[in-house]
């Protein structure tokens, strides 16, 4: 019985082990892997990319962001200017906009309760081969606060989360 007792304990060990680690260790071995092109998912721009502009796709949502322009008063108090296009089959919704050190962007919805640039429960929406412009006279805004991370090429890296294009990476050009 006891050479029986000690392979059980053994295997529970394991399997215990096994249930903390490897999850531990595929969150930072995905994390590395943001870059891969069979997901469809978005990446962070490569260092010759064109500051203000992206693509992504993910599930049926093919998002372009154009003209992305962080304007910011000396404080790092402003807003953010772009235009979000939807080209994909499917609605899809801005959620968060995150800046260097975990800042984040305020969203506001157009005016009007529907249709593209509408802030519903989801975030922002943008409907399948549509696009809206932030910052625009009646369109949506993100507005931020204290903003740090300015880099030197005047360019702001931030993040976008997009409810079904999940994850897109880009820097914003910076004007005051």
């Amino acid at each position: 019985m006891a050479r029986n007792a000690k392979p059980a304990r053994k295997t529970l060990l394991t399997r215990a082990a096994t249930a903390v680690v490897l999850p531990a260790v595929l969150v930072g071995g995905l994390a590395g892997c943001s870059d891969d092109s069979s997901s469809g998912a978005s990446a962070s721009p490569s260092p010759s990319g064109t500051p203000g502009e992206v693509k992504a796709s993910n599930n049926s949502s093919v998002v372009t962001v154009t003209g992305a322009v962080a304007h910011l008063d000396a404080a790092g108090d402003g807003t953010l200017a772009m235009t979000v296009r939807n080209s994909g089959t499917v609605t899809d919704h801005l959620d968060m906009v995150g800046t260097p050190g975990g800042a984040r962007g305020k969203l506001t919805g157009a005016k009007g309760t529907k249709g593209n640039g509408a802030l519903n429960t989801a975030g922002i929406q943008i409907l399948p081969n549509g696009s809206t412009t932030f910052g625009s006279s009646g369109g949506p805004t993100v507005t931020f606060h204290h903003v740090k991370g300015v880099t030197g090429r005047h360019t702001l890296p931030i993040i976008l989360q997009f409810g079904v294009a999940g994850l897109v990476r880009m820097e914003a050009r910076v004007t005051k």
